[in-house]
């Protein structure tokens, strides 16, 4: 007999399944259900369109019910909404404009993705509010903007939709303001990614409100109150401050929920009913990194678990092996990426972690053109294994970001790292890439040869009883820009003629612009016998980018030797 799967859903995930399906057995009845007017649709796409980037539409909306059944003779039903699952009777009720009926199933795929939060505000519900999450929303907003002309326009939310939005209202001449409740944009990254990120919208002409909320959208004001009482011009505001998975059909048919509030699907995407499997949004995964189980709402993981689901559902079996969450947003000119656990989670998870943070240019420094990269690597320091990775830059930041996720997948270590044979010319890299640059530098932590203090661990040093000595070792322009508040200032090709100024017996931290004169400074200092002596990895662009809580002069102190 032929088997009837029924997929519910129909964007990544959902679309993913039903196409794969066909290809593994070409007599299965197939149905996708979608309650939207559209399957298959690129909605990682959508700001791009607000943005004038990607100017046709059509572009975006990758196949029609028609096209789904000419290609893969896949019923697809839109404008339809599954509103109950008779797990017992193997049949899902579905309701559309042609009226309802049951559809039964031998195997079953929910692939309902998420919903964006709107939070229940006074004056969200007004017309110059919106959010992007499916085509009909893109077309409101698009309407709006070429129908209004609004001018001004508030981002509630610093996540990736809310980055790139920002971006889009901004080329599209509004003056834009992001609100982050968080204390940085992107509060998926760590402290300094989201300071360098904020940075960048900064020069771009955005602005950036953190650690506030909003308290109400005023819509005859055009204004949008935060929390604490300031208001700001929005003649235009979108929410993008998270998704919450769809699990109404899942929850109603009995379907075990997972500890991260997902829906728990075992490494074959089946749920706790043999018959049904996810993918997507809707789910929660084992993250390959800490082995916890989470939620992972992005494309990539939802299109690869689509596929993998389809596959166990016919009868194949296939393991996922679960996600890394990598990860990559256009701020402007610039690119920040990441992959695996963020030095925060890192802890959280309970690792014994290290970090490594290296800034230097994408390319040899020689060759025209070349711009820093910041790269961060997050480590364990029990067995150097790799544990994440960031990066922000305007160029090659994407190249390293996928060379650490594939290393993640490997479960490679630092030193391993170090040994990677990457691409070298001077137009696409240097010699030492910026990859092996900060393993080198994780394992001479590790070794104890050069050990590593990060800029918020220094910061925590200084506010201490008994802070460290902090040996800033630039030059006398480079201190004379600003240095921390209190460093004593020896230029490292200065230091051995100097050693007398620095006192013994007293911890040590040294910083440079970036860290490799710290390290150079390390190094002498240890040959001469001072014992607790530690370089600030990232050296003093690492400083600049954790933002504040640091008492730093704009002269030279009388100090400086």
């Amino acid at each position: 007999m032929k088997t009837r799967l029924v997929v519910i859903g129909g964007v990544a995930a959902g679309a993913t399944a039903a196409a794969r399906a066909r290809r593994i057995d070409e007599h299965a009845e197939i149905t996708l259900v979608e309650r939207g007017p559209y399957v298959s649709y690129a909605n990682c796409g959508l700001p791009y369109f607000i943005s004038r980037d990607i100017d046709e539409r059509s572009r975006l909306l990758l196949q029609t019910p028609e096209g789904f059944d000419a290609r893969y003779r896949v019923k697809a039903l839109v404008d339809t909404e599954a509103v109950e699952l008779d797990r017992a009777g193997k049949r899902v009720h579905v309701r559309g404009p042609w009226g309802a009926r049951w559809l039964e199933y031998d195997k079953l795929i929910l692939a309902q993705g998420g919903n964006p939060i709107m939070p229940p505000l006074p004056g969200s519900e007004a017309q110059h509010v919106f959010r992007l999450w499916t085509v009909p929303d893109m077309d409101r907003l698009h309407r709006f903007i070429a129908e209004h002309h609004p001018k001004t326009a508030v981002v509630v939310g610093g996540g990736f939709i809310g980055l790139e939005m920002a971006e889009a209202f901004a080329k599209r001449g509004l003056q834009t303001t992001i609100v982050e409740l968080l204390p940085t944009v992107m509060a998926v990254m760590d402290r300094e990614l989201g300071v360098q990120i904020a940075a960048e919208l900064a020069t771009a002409g955005v602005g950036v409100v953190t650690g506030v909320g909003v308290k109400a959208v005023h819509a005859v004001e055009k204004t949008v109150e935060l929390s604490d009482g300031r208001r700001v011009p929005a003649e235009l505001v979108l929410f993008s401050v998270g998704v919450r998975p769809e699990l109404t059909l899942a929850k109603s048919a009995g379907l075990e929920i997972g500890p991260s509030g997902g829906l728990l699907v075992d490494r074959h995407l089946k749920t706790s009913d043999d018959s049904i499997f996810a993918a997507g949004d809707m789910v929660e995964v084992e993250h390959k990194v800490s082995g916890r189980r989470v939620r992972v709402p992005l494309a990539g993981p939802a299109n690869r678990q689509g596929r993998l689901a389809a596959s166990n559902a016919l009868g194949q079996k296939t393991s996922y092996g679960g996600a890394l969450g990598t990860s990559v947003v256009k701020v402007f000119e610039a690119t920040a990426a990441m992959t695996g656990l963020s030095e925060r989670s890192a802890r959280e998870a309970g690792f014994d972690v290290g970090v490594a943070v290296v800034h230097k240019g994408h390319h040899a420094e020689y060759y025209p053109g070349s711009r820093e990269l910041s790269l961060k690597l997050v480590y364990d320091r029990q067995t150097a294994r790799l544990l994440g990775a960031q990066a922000f830059g305007h160029a090659g930041v994407d190249k390293r970001i996928d060379v650490l996720a594939t290393a993640l997948h490997a479960t490679m270590t630092v030193h391993d790292l170090a040994e990677l044979d990457l691409a070298y010319a001077p137009p696409y890299s240097s010699a030492n890439d910026p990859i092996n640059l900060a393993a080198f530098i994780a394992q001479n932590d590790l070794s104890g040869f050069s050990p590593l203090v990060t800029a918020a661990r220094l910061k925590v040093a200084l506010a201490s009883p008994t802070p460290p000595l902090v040996l800033d070792v630039r030059t006398p322009s480079e201190y004379a820009q600003g240095h921390l508040a209190g460093a004593l200032h020896l230029p490292v090709d200065a230091l051995r003629a100097s050693l007398q100024s620095v006192p013994k017996g007293r911890p040590i931290v040294v910083y440079c612009r970036s860290g490799f004169r710290g390290h150079l400074a390390l190094r002498i200092l240890k040959e001469h016998g001072y014992g607790e002596v530690a370089n600030l990895t990232g050296g003093w662009l690492s400083l600049e980018a954790e933002g504040g809580g640091f008492e730093v002069e704009p002269r030279p102190s009388a100090r400086s030797v």
